[in-house]
Parts: C-alpha cells; sequence; structure tokens
C-alpha cells in the first residue's frame, strides 16, 4: 500500500482514508493532514463538511474544485501546532501547502484554527501568510511519546 499524500509517511489506509470514509479526527493536526489529502485527492466534499457552518455559507464549492484538479499537490509541511490535541477543545496548525498551478511552483502559508463542536474537530478560522504566532507555554511532544496526530506511532516515526 502507498503512503498518505499528506507527508505522515503513514499507509493511506491507516492515515487519512478513514477521516474520509467518516471516522472523526482525533486531533486538529490529523484533521489538517485529512482536509490537505482531500484536496490533494479531489475530495472536496470532505473540505466542505469539516468547516464550521459559518465557512461552510462562504465556502465556493466551484473555486475549490477547479483548485484541486489544477493543481498539482507536492507536499504539506507543518511548522508549529498548538493545543489541539485529543483532550482539546481548540487548536491551531500553522502549515505550508507546496503546489505546482500553471507552471509555477507555489507555496501558501496558513494559520489554521480548529474547534470541536459536538465533539468532532472542524476548521474553523484561518489567516493566510500570518505574522509570526507568539510562543506560547504548550506540551512538547518527546521523539519518544505517542503522536499527537492520533496515529498510534511514536513522535520520531510518524509527524516528528
Amino acid at each position: 500500500m502507498s503512503l498518505c499524500v499528506c507527508g505522515s509517511n503513514i499507509k493511506s489506509e491507516d492515515c487519512c482514508v478513514p477521516l474520509h470514509a467518516g471516522k472523526p479526527a482525533p486531533t486538529a493536526l490529523a484533521l489538517m493532514r485529512a482536509r490537505y489529502a482531500a484536496y490533494a485527492t479531489k475530495n472536496i466534499d470532505y473540505v466542505e463538511k469539516t468547516c464550521t457552518e459559518k465557512l461552510r455559507k462562504e465556502f465556493n464549492r466551484l473555486d475549490a474544485e477547479r483548485y484541486a484538479d489544477e493543481a498539482e499537490w507536492i507536499g504539506l509541511e507543518i511548522l508549529r501546532t498548538v493545543d489541539g490535541g485529543m483532550d482539546d477543545e481548540t487548536g491551531q496548525v500553522e502549515f505550508m501547502t507546496h503546489y505546482k498551478y500553471q507552471n509555477q511552483t507555489l507555496r501558501q502559508h496558513e494559520l489554521a484554527s480548529f474547534c470541536r463542536i459536538n465533539g468532532e474537530w472542524v476548521y474553523c478560522d484561518y489567516e493566510i501568510n500570518p505574522k509570526k504566532m507568539p510562543v506560547v507555554n504548550s506540551h512538547q511532544v518527546g521523539r519518544n511519546d505517542p503522536c499527537p496526530c492520533g496515529s498510534q506511532k511514536k513522535y520520531k516515526k510518524c509527524c516528528g
């Protein structure tokens, strides 16, 4: 089986595919990876479904489909996470997507905010090209700790 397009170094069937099939994301980071994978695999239903109601009202499906179809997805780079763990109610993931579009290699820098609604993580806000995030005191994940993305692998073998 092939590795997931989200860059987690986990097999697709053990990473984003179950989330796309309806399994709730265990963490904000897992949802972020699954949303990227949904764009890369042209699963716009998942992208739309995992937004808050407010963002779904603003969602332009035709633009999202065209963006997913015309871009060649190169990779997802996770820059930083704040909260968003299994016991949190909110979280942020700062990331960079790399892709080719109209013969140009591009990247998009985003700070995504996530929240739980009825116990499930959803994408609730974003900032494109964010200013540097403030330093906050948060739990540091050790190399041999379980990965906060919910994969049940050691951090060093997963997102580390």
